[in-house]
């Protein structure tokens, strides 16, 4: 098997686990929760190629990225290689990794901040395709009715705990659902925002409106929140 460049492994504990966590020249290229090394090490010549060797002491400033993503805020800040993946692709997993721990998104959201609006399904391709599970969070973005729909990295269920464990309040979002609700207002500030938005936590349930839509928060003279961009 042809590996110009090493590609070297180690292990972080995370919400679901063992987290293996594969990189070469600094850049990750793939993780998983995996249940050994051999495992891990199958997918990795399976899905990229090439043979992984497992290092105890990652490099420093990649054992601090990972760690303070899993540990401190949810956000990854090292680098990632993509290079696998289509360009569409790789614009909807870079954007994913803009949510923010605690919050969600949906495929629409992403479609359109990539500048494809329409292409929603193609953005559920990405996210089931998406080779660095946790670090980039894909289980932060769930369908347009709130219901956080499939996860490929341990199904629905671990996407459920990975959500709770955040600080999203999954039961809520599933009720807002089946309510037919998809966005939340002020009436003190006359802003909407999506379900979870930082923004929005601070709302007193007081002032709290619910509405099915964006245009009939627009007609009762919401302004959207900034931050979420809601639409």
């Amino acid at each position: 098997m042809n590996n110009p460049h090493p590609l070297n492994y180690s292990t972080f504990d995370s919400p679901l686990g063992t987290l293996y966590v594969a990189y070469s020249e600094g850049k990750v290229r793939r993780t998983d929760v995996a249940e050994s090394d051999q495992q891990f090490e199958r997918s990795c010549g399976e899905r990229l190629g090439l043979l992984a060797q497992r290092v105890e002491k990652p490099p420093e400033s990649l054992r601090r990225a990972v760690s303070r993503c899993l540990q401190v805020d949810g956000r990854f800040r090292g680098q990632v290689d993509l290079s696998g993946l289509a360009e569409f692709q790789q614009r909807a997993l870079f954007k994913v990794m803009e949510i923010r721990k605690g919050e969600i998104r949906t495929y629409q959201w992403i479609a359109r901040e990539i500048g494809s609006p329409k292409a929603m399904r193609a953005v559920g391709t990405a996210m089931a395709r998406n080779p660095i599970p946790l670090l980039i969070p894909c289980h932060r973005v769930v369908r347009a009715d709130y219901r956080i729909g499939e996860y490929g990295c341990g199904g629905p269920d671990k996407k459920r705990d990975l959500l709770e464990y955040e600080g999203v309040d999954v039961a809520r979002l599933e009720r807002l659902a089946r309510q037919g609700i998809r966005f939340q207002g002020s009436k003190n500030t006359r802003i909407f925002c999506l379900p979870g938005c930082y923004t929005g936590r601070r709302m007193k349930e007081e002032s709290r409106v619910c509405f099915p839509s964006a245009e009939a928060a627009r007609a009762a003279r919401f302004r959207p929140c900034k931050v979420c961009k809601p639409a």
